[in-house]
């Protein structure tokens, strides 16, 4: 990439590493670092200001798809015209306070070498930007490629997703992804369908500050088991495989909801594993 492209100075780049050290944070269990890194989100990612201007236009150029490229032709120019119309010394100062935000509230050495899937295209979009902007710019080639690139880009076919700042799918729905791969590196195995939903409410009880609600899952959870095992028990003649039912039926229930974090989580899911095994058998 090109020597004009700084990653530290790419908000689009900044603000998905943001999110993921929130979401890694919350996995850990680190809430101070949790709340540091919200705070600098909801500091310097405001409307109105030229920072945030910028985070919507690489929104905009990442994640809009358009069918018809004369249209994909139109939104570049607009965007060009955009571009041209912040203030470049605002813009420069906001990044700067960023930065040093991150590299002090943080003190996260890791940070910037976090991997960002969409990497090479917000990459390609802010060294345009930049071109587009500088006075002294005569690489034209590389202007006309660019520009090309993200036409290109605006043609792909894109999952929709939300431009607004700082939404709960936005840190929900990496921090889901990010706990499924942690708890499918401990088993071994694909988590199923009923484990997902599982964590999906431990994250999203987790960021809303609703643990009570998230225990009434778990107390739901350990009934339906427990009546599954019952009903399972009774059209089962196998008496060995019934005492074994038993002595898990006692284990459901006696598992502790009072304490909710990872090591609770990871009970269920072996629960909700055992549900999933009990209510495939009875179907057979």
């Amino acid at each position: 990439m090109s020597k004009s492209h700084n990653k530290k100075r790419n908000v689009g780049i900044i603000y998905e590493q943001l999110l993921r050290t929130m979401a890694e944070a919350l996995i850990s269990d680190e809430t101070e670092k949790y709340q540091t890194t919200l705070k600098i989100i909801r500091t310097h990612f405001v409307p109105g200001t030229q920072l945030y201007r910028e985070f919507r236009l690489f929104n905009a150029l990442v994640k809009t798809t358009v069918d018809k490229e004369s249209l994909a032709t139109r939104i570049l120019q607009e965007a060009k015209t955009a571009a041209l119309g912040f203030d470049r010394d605002q813009l420069r100062k906001e990044k700067a306070a960023l930065i040093k935000d991150i590299n002090y509230s943080l003190s996260d050495p890791g940070f910037y070498s976090q991997r960002i899937n969409e990497y090479r295209e917000y990459a390609t979009i802010q060294t345009l930007l930049n071109d587009w902007r500088s006075s002294t710019t005569t690489n034209l080639s590389r202007i006309a490629d660019y520009e090309n690139k993200v036409c290109n880009l605006l043609l792909v076919e894109k999952s929709e997703e939300s431009l607004a700042v700082l939404k709960d799918e936005d840190i929900s729905g990496l921090t889901v992804r990010l706990m499924t791969e942690k708890f499918n590196s401990r088993y071994g195995q694909q988590l199923n369908g009923s484990q997902q939903t599982l964590i999906k409410e431990y994250v999203f009880s987790t960021q809303r500050g609703e643990s009570s609600q998230f225990k009434s899952y778990l107390n739901e959870l350990k009934e339906t088991l427990t009546t599954e095992l019952q009903i399972f028990s009774k059209s089962c003649d196998n008496q060995i495989l019934n005492e074994k039912m038993d002595r898990v039926g006692s284990a459901i229930i006696s598992l502790d909801t009072s304490i909710i974090n990872d090591d609770t989580v990871a009970r269920f899911l072996l629960v909700s594993q055992l549900k999933s095994e009990i209510m495939e058998g009875d179907n057979e």
